[in-house]
């Protein structure tokens, strides 16, 4: 993994992860979107499957986690000049995305916005947007999950007073979730303890941008677009990924029955075969 900082126009760094080119020069290159609150390290349970598919993993810290500079204000679409800095500085033309969780409407952003370089995305038990018109937001929803979120819908002011006395409540995941945890997705403690050693900054910063307009339009996504959803999810419930499929033209959703927020995770590798097909001419 290549790590190195790359300094914006306006003076804020990206800190950015690469695997490279690897062997296999003609695969397809992926842009990573992590979760809340993770670093921007790429999945490593699925480097396996990446290698055999000649898979280029790029992304980066979302901006105030790791080693990313803070953007106060941010909106979920901010993510689109992000990552065309990105992959201008990597001298990278046109790429896939793929987001888990918080990273999904991120990746979605970016398919939107930057339409003539994004050939498919990935979004994995990815939010709907907060004013999606006949979507109960929050029904299904972890009860502390579901309180954070409201704290955020409130302002920062209120999601910063609710974030000093907020612990972490393991009822969130399904027990195939902690299932996942306890196996090949064990790799979350090594993205979430660096993403909060810190202080909640990035974290808040997410919550206030999923619960405010995100500048773009699901609608208007015209890549191929495949959404992973675990039927069981308590994080994200699942009639996000449904409403999403019901908007995004053309999208394919992939509803697991017995998998929550991130045991859907083992369909992983079926989701970048998926990508790999859509290399673009």
């Amino acid at each position: 993994m290549n790590e190195s900082d790359l300094r914006l126009a306006g003076g804020r760094v990206l800190h950015v992860h690469d695997t490279g080119p690897g062997r296999r020069a003609d695969g397809p290159v992926v842009f990573w979107h992590h979760g809340t609150p993770n670093i921007g390290a790429p999945p490593a349970p699925l480097f396996p499957a990446a290698a055999r598919l000649g898979i280029r993993w790029v992304s980066h810290d979302r901006p105030g986690y790791g080693g990313s500079s803070p953007c106060p204000g941010r909106t979920v679409a901010s993510a689109a000049a992000d990552v065309r800095a990105v992959a201008d500085a990597l001298d990278i033309d046109r790429f896939a995305v793929m987001g888990h969780s918080g990273g999904g409407p991120h990746a979605l952003a970016c398919t939107a916005l930057l339409a003539d370089r994004v050939l498919a995305v990935v979004s994995v038990a990815g939010l709907a947007p907060f004013d999606a018109e006949g979507l109960d937001w929050f029904a299904g929803m972890n009860p502390s999950g579901a309180a954070s979120l409201r704290a955020a819908a409130r302002g920062r002011g209120a999601k910063e007073h609710h974030q000093a006395g907020a612990v972490f409540d393991p009822e969130m995941f399904t027990p195939a979730d902690h299932a996942a945890l306890a196996g090949p997705w064990s790799w979350f403690a090594d993205v979430v303890g660096p993403a909060v050693e810190s202080g909640p900054g990035g974290l808040i910063d997410d919550d206030l941008a999923y619960v405010t307009p995100w500048g773009f339009r699901p609608e208007l996504i015209t890549a191929p677009t495949l959404l992973l959803h675990g039927a069981r999810d308590r994080v994200v419930p699942s009639a996000h990924g449904r409403w999403l499929a019901d908007r995004i033209p053309g999208a394919e959703l992939r509803m697991s029955p017995d998998d929550g927020h991130l045991s859907v995770l083992s369909a992983g590798e079926s989701a970048l075969e998926w990508l790999a097909t859509h290399r673009g001419t």
